[in-house]
């Protein structure tokens, strides 16, 4: 009886070790499926400085062409027609409109010349209603045009209009523009939710100045940018050695000065100054160096614009969460990384957002709590293990580093073609002005963006190139802009 008793208590011992050793079995396996997936991803998206090498010539090789016909490029390599940058000498009032989604912003700012600067600015931010967003062009244009009269009308005692002149501004206008003057383009398409049918085609600074009329505003529109231009002239006006400004934000772009007489597709009359602001519209660049993914490619596959925008979905702040997620979704679904049942949220496009993936990667809690709260509020997950929140910040710092890496080689690019990317005699300062939330906010990617154009520059160039961060060009920067191209401007300031 008692040897029997013992047989069975013995049984069940060896039957409950073989279970454990089967789970901690099942266990390793898993984790070693989902360490292959991490694997893979890294593999796959490895910038070293070679290939960054080839993107940066790459990107050289795409301007020069762009600049030589158009759509001879991948690059948009647009002429602006902005062929002066703010000299720091302007001086008055002038005001600027950004509208560039769902709100819209007026900013009034009073210069004073050399010394006073930016004596003083103001600056009111409106919403769009919704049914104006996919209304007519008339009702839409009549509704910021009173807003911008309203604004108008607030101008207190610090603000000073010279006897007989028009109010001059700068119209910050963030979607696709063909432009035929500095002041004046026609809208190719609107973009990010507005869909109206008469303004596609025509020129959107007529449209403006027809509501600006029936608003009885004696207002002169003088320049006409988008956010880019916005903060290239931001970006001069504080320091007068900045040659291109890159939008680093929920979209990507870059701007910088161009010799005139190196763009073979101008067919007009050189400049006075010798040189013209090109927006690049970068974001539509790709190569065969670009390191893609099996996620990068279903991305864009099932997005909106197939096949356009693959670098901005390589290194922008609307896609990088959106990457980390279809990377999670695969750990989930092939290694149970959240348990045996996916969890539902985790299917869900764009639902895990680039700040929330930020929040995650700069988590220095010992348990990674942060990594926790995040996957529990956004995805749904009630708990996860400290080794499953660790896979999920190295699949962070994968996709965060290839897009700033990738960055650095576009900034990069842009230094070959102006031939800042190597030792010069006479130590000349390159400044590059960056803007965006991107950048702005998230420290992993940005200080890899700064020490990766270090290393590819050696410490020699590298020494006398800058970054630095530009605040508001989109605003400031349309105001700076219509005080360089105004009417009353004696003589034109060379770039």
């Amino acid at each position: 009886m008692r040897k029997a008793a013992v047989a069975a208590v013995a049984a069940a011992a060896a039957v409950g070790v073989a279970l454990l050793v089967r789970r901690q079995v099942r266990e390793a396996k898993r984790w070693g499926r989902a360490a292959a997936v991490l694997r893979d991803l890294e593999e796959r998206c490895a910038a070293p400085p070679a290939r960054l090498r080839q993107v940066a010539d790459a990107v050289a090789v795409e301007m020069h062409a762009g600049l030589a016909s158009e759509g001879g490029s991948k690059l948009g390599m647009i002429i602006s027609y902005v062929d002066s940058l703010p000299s720091g000498q302007e001086k008055g009032l002038f005001y600027a409109l950004d509208l560039g989604g769902t709100n819209f912003r007026v900013l009034r700012v009073q210069l004073g010349g050399k010394e006073g600067r930016v004596v003083k600015q103001e600056c009111e931010e409106i919403s769009i209603p919704t049914h104006l967003m996919t209304g007519s062009s008339h009702e839409l244009f009549d509704f910021i045009a009173a807003a911008l009269a309203k604004f108008v009308a607030s101008e207190g005692e610090d603000f000073h209009l010279p006897e007989g002149r028009q109010r001059e501004l700068g119209f910050t206008f963030s979607f696709p523009v063909k432009q035929s003057s500095i002041a004046s383009g026609t809208l190719i398409k609107w973009t990010k939710g507005f869909s109206i049918d008469g303004t596609v085609g025509e020129d959107v600074v007529a449209e403006l100045s027809r509501a600006l009329d029936c608003q009885g505003l004696d207002m002169k529109v003088t320049a006409l940018v988008n956010d880019t231009i916005g903060t290239l002239a931001g970006g001069r006006y504080d320091d007068n050695d900045v040659v291109a400004a890159v939008i680093l934000g929920t979209g990507t772009n870059a701007a910088y000065v161009e010799r005139a007489n190196a763009i073979p597709k101008w067919h007009g009359l050189l400049p006075k100054s010798g040189d013209m602001v090109i927006n690049m519209e970068w974001g539509n660049f790709r190569s065969t160096h670009l390191p893609l993914t099996e996620f990068d490619q279903a991305l864009d596959a099932e997005s909106l614009n197939p096949g356009e925008q693959i670098y901005e979905k390589l290194i922008s702040g609307m896609y990088l969460g959106e990457i980390v997620r279809r990377v999670l979704l695969k750990m989930a679904q092939e290694a149970s990384l959240f348990g045996d049942d996916i969890p539902p949220k985790l299917k869900i496009p764009f639902i895990l957002t680039t700040p929330h993936m930020s929040m995650m990667h700069h988590d220095r809690s010992p348990d990674l709590r942060t990594v926790g709260v995040e996957l529990r509020d956004i995805l749904g997950i009630q708990s996860t293990s400290l080794k499953a929140r660790r896979l999920v910040v190295a699949v962070c710092d994968i996709v965060a580093k290839r897009g700033a890496r990738l960055a650095a080689a576009g900034i990069l690019g842009i230094l070959k073609k102006l031939g800042r990317d190597i030792p010069g005699s006479d130590k000349q300062r390159t400044v590059i002005a960056i803007d965006g939330g991107l950048y702005e906010h998230y420290t992993v990617f940005s200080e890899t963006l700064e020490s990766t154009l270090r290393d590819m520059l050696g410490d020699e160039v590298s020494s006398s190139v800058v970054i630095k961060l530009a605040n508001d060009g989109s605003g400031i920067g349309a105001a700076l802009l219509a005080a360089a191209h105004s009417q009353y401007l004696e003589a034109e300031e060379p770039l």
